[in-house]
């Protein structure tokens, strides 16, 4: 079973920067991973997303040029580091993973983490 635990959000002045961590456990192997968000009120929406080889990465328009997703395999760790950070990037922050290749394609993912909160003052 997978687990994820997502670590490293906080609350930041508008043009700072974070890094979001998300530690896996289980059996990942092979797996997509990627990074939604939920501000209040709104849905959840996709902001990246990433294949087993990392060679294949896909972003939100509106995050574009300012967050950028990795993984390193042998810690079972994604992470989400966020730049030139905006008020409205104000969210909960999960975790997702997806035993599929369609790392790009937001309702593959399956597996979530517990959130974790990003504030971005004005």
């Amino acid at each position: 079973q997978v687990q994820l635990v997502e670590s490293g959000g906080g609350s930041v002045q508008a043009g700072g920067s974070l890094r979001l961590s998300c530690a896996a456990s289980g059996r990942t192997f092979g797996y997509a991973m990627g990074w939604f968000r939920q501000a209040p009120g709104k849905e959840r929406e996709f902001v990246a997303g990433i294949n087993w080889s990392s060679d294949g990465t896909r972003y939100a328009d509106s995050v574009k040029g300012r967050f950028t997703i990795s993984r390193d395999n042998a810690k079972n760790t994604v992470y989400l580091q966020m730049n030139s950070l905006k008020p409205e990037d104000t969210a909960v922050y999960y975790c997702a993973a997806a035993n599929s290749a369609f790392y790009y394609v937001a309702n593959v993912y399956n597996k979530w983490g517990q959130g974790t909160q990003v504030t971005v003052s004005s």
